[in-house]
């Protein structure tokens, strides 16, 4: 099975003391999905000095994207017709990331071909 990497322009929000990003700009965020890894989950990882991927169940994405869900660590919830938020918890703060919608339902798209794709040998 393929491993899927998209990127996608984001809005990111952060609580920290000193910001590593600028919050007005859009940035690249990677999505990516290793099904070789774990076929239930995808990770976003955030751009700046801190970088970390997020990883968390593909269904949390595919479901926030209709209506709030999550808890703990992960949050993903509608905003609006054309956007979604992905929240983030950790012991350094919070950071929400705006996704325009349609980049993140493509990228649920390419997971699930990516998928059902035969394994040849």
């Amino acid at each position: 099975m393929s491993v899927v990497e998209q990127y996608a322009r984001a809005h990111i929000v952060t609580d920290a003391a000193v910001p590593l990003i600028d919050e007005l700009e859009a940035v690249p965020v990677t999505l990516r999905y290793d099904p070789d890894r774990d076929p239930r989950a995808v990770g976003i990882r955030l751009p700046g000095a801190g970088a970390r991927e997020w990883t968390f169940s593909r269904e949390l994405l595919e479901e926030g994207l209709r209506a709030p869900a999550g808890s703990g660590e992960v949050r993903v919830w509608p905003c609006g017709r054309v956007q979604a938020v992905v929240e983030f918890h950790s012991a350094q703060g919070v950071e929400v990331v705006q996704f325009e919608r349609q980049a993140l339902l493509r990228f649920l798209r390419r997971t699930y071909m990516a998928a059902a794709e035969p394994v040849t040998h």
